[in-house]
């Protein structure tokens, strides 16, 4: 049977999948006369939009092809402001109006809501930014085999685009990482080949706090700055803090590891110290390159702000932190309850959570390094019944273990951060029958012009 390389097609966008990508649907003929359905996916296209395209091996079951013209525009489309957007992997929604994201993601979440069987009219409409660019204090760049530094392209983990702007990462941050990419082409670095395992260098974490302005530069490479890499090491030096004075973290960290990830074996400290100093809420946090804090700080404190109203926190009650990172609520609650408890498996989160609290003078918190599960019985057992319990978990969600343990614990109220609709949605379902009865949804945009939504939940115990 020959099978057809090429087609060009017209078709229309019905929905929009769980990657922001445009899905469209066409029925071709085989041979013998039956109709078959072939299923594509079109990046940077909307719902309703009339697009051709031209689909390589449309005898397939499913498709990926880039539109190649829009014949009938959704009235909310866009024109991009980024010159990398058509190919670059870090936003898919620059050509979509902000407000028609925002509406998109709403209807997300109420429709994931909904399918539980909970009140969609809970979910109110999600709260976006006023200024929708530069809004990130943390970027992971990554260098290509040439040694020029860029993201990733849109669903391929093999090429770099080279970036000469990025209109979702802080000013300065990117300021600081092209002067990182010049330096690394003046001295003729390799890149890392993925394949080969060969080449110096990975990646480039910059993160900055927007209170303090304080910067941190980690530069990730298979080997250390010593020897025939020491006269490089210096000149990146000499360089960053010429032009840099917020840099006050300069790191060369050593990593071997076949694994694509922005992890240390070593770590050699250039210039400054290993950690920068941020603030949220009006407290003091300390972040080292590892550290997870919230990467947009503007829409961060509106969720500790709906967090605090909607938990009604007061000095008289006992409250746990579930999954509590490095005290991001745990701080800004410690001041307002009795006493509050904060667990979490990562160890080196706990022991920062204790150092943070130590440097806001707050005594009235207890961290414990352990599992969700067995954290909250350990906590319940020294600690007591809390009246107010918070989680935020990770994107894989609680889990119904840990959910149905937090029902049986019976708080009053559950505050319940997510970052994914999906997993917050089946997680709730499982407090249904200890008591529990959900009030109100926020969904809260913290990375515009992709498809990621946060929600900040109000449950309480039926009395």
């Amino acid at each position: 049977m020959t099978t057809t390389k090429e087609e060009v097609m017209i078709v229309e966008i019905d929905h929009l999948d769980d990657r922001g990508s445009g899905r469209a649907a066409a029925w071709r003929e085989n041979e013998l006369g039956n109709k078959k359905k072939l299923k594509l996916i079109i990046p940077q296209t909307l719902p309703g939009e009339k697009v051709r395209v031209t689909v390589d091996q449309p005898d397939r079951k499913t498709r990926k092809a880039m539109p190649d013209e829009i014949l009938e525009s959704h009235e909310e489309r866009t024109a991009a402001p980024c010159p990398h957007f058509e190919k670059c992997g870090g936003c898919v929604w620059q050509h979509w109006d902000y407000n028609g994201q925002l509406k998109q993601k709403t209807s997300f979440v109420k429709e994931v809501v909904e399918a539980q069987g909970f009140n969609s009219e809970l979910v109110k409409d999600t709260i976006g930014m006023d200024n929708p660019w530069h809004y990130r204090n943390k970027m992971e760049f990554t260098f290509s085999k040439d040694g020029s530094l860029g993201l990733h392209e849109q669903g391929n983990f093999r090429k770099i685009i080279s970036l000469e702007q990025c209109l979702i990462a802080g000013k300065k941050m990117v300021e600081a990482s092209m002067e990182v990419a010049q330096w690394a082409k003046d001295h003729e670095l390799s890149g890392y080949d993925k394949d080969e395992h060969k080449g110096l260098l990975r990646h480039l974490m910059v993160r900055q706090s927007f209170v303090t302005g304080e910067i941190m530069l980690a530069l990730f490479a298979t080997e250390g700055p010593a020897h025939h890499l020491q006269e490089a090491a210096d000149d990146l030096v000499k360089r960053i803090e010429g032009k840099f004075p917020e840099v006050k973290s300069l790191m060369w960290l050593e990593n071997t590891n076949w694994a694509d990830r922005t992890q240390s074996e070593k770590t050699h400290l250039l210039a400054g110290r290993d950690f920068i100093y941020d603030e949220m809420d009006g407290y003091r946090f300390r972040l080292w390159f590892d550290t997870f804090f919230q990467t947009n700080p503007t829409q961060a404190q509106k969720l500790v702000d709906l967090a605090v109203e909607m938990g009604q926190p007061n000095k008289t009650e006992k409250m746990i932190d579930l999954f509590c990172g490095v005290g991001t609520f745990s701080l800004p609650f410690a001041s307002r309850v009795g006493k509050l408890a904060g667990i979490e498996i990562v160890e080196t989160s706990i022991e920062s959570a204790k150092r943070n609290a130590q440097d806001n003078g707050i005594t009235n918190t207890y961290f414990l390094a352990k599992d969700a599960r067995k954290g909250i019985d350990e906590v319940l057992e020294s600690f007591g019944k809390p009246e107010l319990l918070l989680l935020d978990p990770p994107r894989s969600g609680a889990g119904g273990k840990v959910m149905r343990r937090i029902g049986r614990s019976q708080p009053e109220r559950i505050v319940y951060v997510s970052c994914n609709p999906e997993t917050f949605a089946t997680d709730i379902k499982e407090l249904e029958p200890f008591g529990y009865t959900l009030r109100t949804v926020q969904p809260v945009d913290l990375f515009p012009h992709t498809v990621h939504v946060e929600c900040v939940a109000l449950l309480e115990l039926n009395k």
